[in-house]
């Protein structure tokens, strides 16, 4: 007599699963390699749908993937340790139809990454190490305080015009730079009632709350640049014209590694210096960068860039020791057939052909190469 088996077993099969992501919930599609099974709701927690997974589909080969987002990439890790094959893709690059833009929901969403994870449509996005994101963290603060400085800095010479309160002449020749001494001349003024005094002074206390903690930033950031893991590509970065240790450091946190760019196109596109374009029949329209991209790394570059190739009437020694003759010389060809904006694109693309070179060839950049 045949006996027969009741356990349940999967093995030699794919079992597919599209998340939705949320705070709150997940919302859960499985689906087998032919067939449809369930869509469900559950806490946001990855244990949770392993549990799920073994029990229903035992001894089976489980896949997932979820758009990247608030999230990050904890999730990922936590279910690639628990035996599930993640991948995070990027929500713009999901096919979608038409149907499913007009009735969005979590179910729709769900089914449409199970659906096409188990159809091999979906690219997956990078995924750092734990410990980039922290390093790369660090940078981003930095750039938000640095925002907020120059949020209050404006807001102080928005008080002083206000009141018709003039700058003493010897203050006004740097305007971006505060020194100690106009630090100083700002908390000691007087306004006519007690209560102007008083709002100016809780906004000076909030400018060197920041300053402060600006340069404690800018040590730890000197601190990190100095690990072995970092140390030998900034210095290769810093043989790059216009490229200091805080956009080295931005590059090599945002980037990580080089070599998980196939071409340079690629890391092109990455940081957004692609233009859009328009091809039909004999017409092929290009217009303006694209506005996808890293913006932490794209303003990075051009910042350089404006550093590199141009020099500002050389009015700082310290620029004009950062002007790289290259693109001093191509910026001025740009700019008589185009605008300076425009201009500066193209130089931000021959930077960052630069910092691709360096990288992947781990050799400094030489000076005056075209």
């Amino acid at each position: 007599m045949q006996t027969q088996f009741k356990e349940l077993d999967f093995t030699g099969q794919n079992i597919y699963t599209g998340i939705d992501v949320h705070k709150k919930s997940w919302q859960v599609s499985v689906f087998s390699e032919a067939l449809f099974h369930k869509t469900f709701n559950q806490p946001p927690k990855p244990e949770v749908l392993h549990g799920y997974l073994t029990k229903h589909f035992p001894k089976g080969t489980y896949y997932s993937v979820y758009e990247a987002g608030f999230c990050g990439f904890w999730i990922h890790d936590k279910l690639q340790s628990l035996g599930i094959n993640n991948i995070v893709v990027n929500p713009a690059d999901v096919p979608t139809t038409d149907k499913e833009k007009k009735r969005k929901t979590d179910k729709v969403d769900s089914n449409k990454l199970a659906k096409h994870l188990r159809n091999g449509d979906l690219e997956p996005i990078y995924t750092h190490k734990r410990v980039v994101l922290e390093n790369r963290n660090l940078l981003r603060m930095r750039r938000t305080l640095v925002k907020d400085l120059t949020r209050n800095k404006n807001r102080v010479k928005s008080d002083l015009y206000f009141f018709g309160i003039e700058i003493p002449e010897q203050f006004t020749k740097n305007p971006s730079y505060w020194s100690k001494r106009f630090i100083s001349w700002l908390e000691e003024l007087k306004f006519q009632q007690w209560t102007g005094t008083a709002s100016f002074r809780i906004l000076m206390d909030q400018v060197k709350s920041l300053r402060a903690q600006l340069l404690e930033v800018n040590k730890k950031v000197r601190a990190l640049s100095q690990e072995d893991y970092y140390k030998k590509r900034v210095e290769l970065l810093g043989s790059i014209f216009g490229v200091g240790l805080i956009t080295s450091m931005t590059i090599l946190t945002e980037i990580d590694d080089i070599h998980r760019f196939a071409n340079l196109e690629k890391l092109r596109s990455y940081v957004g210096l692609t233009p859009t374009s328009h091809a039909s029949g004999d017409k092929d329209l290009h217009g303006e960068m694209i506005h996808r991209g890293n913006k932490f790394l794209k303003s990075a570059i051009f910042e350089s860039a404006w550093i590199a190739a141009k020099s500002a009437i050389f009015e700082s020694a310290w620029i004009a020791a950062r002007l790289d003759p290259v693109l001093h010389m191509d910026y001025i060809n740009f700019c008589k057939r185009m605008k300076p904006n425009k201009a500066i694109v193209r130089i931000a693309c021959k930077l960052l052909d630069r910092v691709h070179y360096v990288l992947k060839n781990e050799e400094p950049y030489k000076s005056g190469i075209p």
